[in-house]
């Protein structure tokens, strides 16, 4: 019998994860370029309208292209397309992050901030480090209050206080809430059943081979 479908999170690095959901989503984001040399029978691929579905997009042409086909035609030697950053990973939004992260609305912004920003760090601006700098702050700046708020919401409606996050926001606020949720039932005695930690029985585990040899 086959098992049930486990669902693999969205994940933050250079590489997106084809087996999450929310990497598949997440690269399919668009990204401002621009073409660097003629793209030959490409007209109609990336959306530019021309004499017929063949034609070539002309250098200097701008674009707004998938995250995934932006990775693919980015070549730092060949220079076939330059990569524009959309404005929230530039250094005046960079400003209002450090101000104050806990203000905005990341949602609004790209449901995808920190993934989406993790792979802007394969296209070699000379901003790069800033901005992974600025993803990381971010993400320090905005934790603790996002677990406080899933820590303290016990039973109650939960739309408003994710609405603003990030989908990786939203994830450690379903883990806090969980954590929340698993206390509260072994508190009130409905939890099944309390077992060991995977280390202790582990440590267990060990102690007894150890004992056998």
């Amino acid at each position: 019998m086959g098992e049930g479908y486990v669902p693999v999170e969205a994940g933050l690095g250079l590489e997106e994860g084809f087996l999450s959901l929310g990497d598949i989503l997440m690269s399919q984001e668009r990204l401002p370029c621009r073409a660097e040399t003629v793209l030959p029978r490409l007209a109609a691929v990336l959306g530019k309208t021309g004499p017929s579905p063949l034609a070539a997009v002309p250098e200097g042409t701008k674009l707004e292209i998938p995250l995934w086909l932006a990775k693919g035609l980015y070549d730092n030697k060949r220079r076939i397309i330059s990569v524009e950053l959309p404005k929230i990973y530039k250094e005046s939004w960079r400003t209002v992050f450090s101000a104050d992260a806990n203000v905005i609305d990341l949602h609004k912004l790209g449901p995808f901030y920190y993934g989406f920003g993790s792979q802007l760090l394969n296209f070699n601006s000379t901003e790069n480090a800033e901005i992974a700098q600025a993803i990381l702050q971010t993400f320090i700046d905005r934790f603790r209050r996002i677990m406080d708020s899933s820590q303290n919401a016990y039973n109650e409606d939960t739309s408003a206080l994710v609405a603003r996050l990030d989908e990786l926001e939203r994830v450690l606020f379903q883990v806090g809430q969980k954590g929340l949720n698993d206390f509260q039932s072994w508190e009130m005695g409905r939890a099944s059943q309390i077992t060991a930690s995977s280390l202790v029985q582990n440590y267990r585990k060990r102690k007894f081979t150890d004992l056998d040899t």
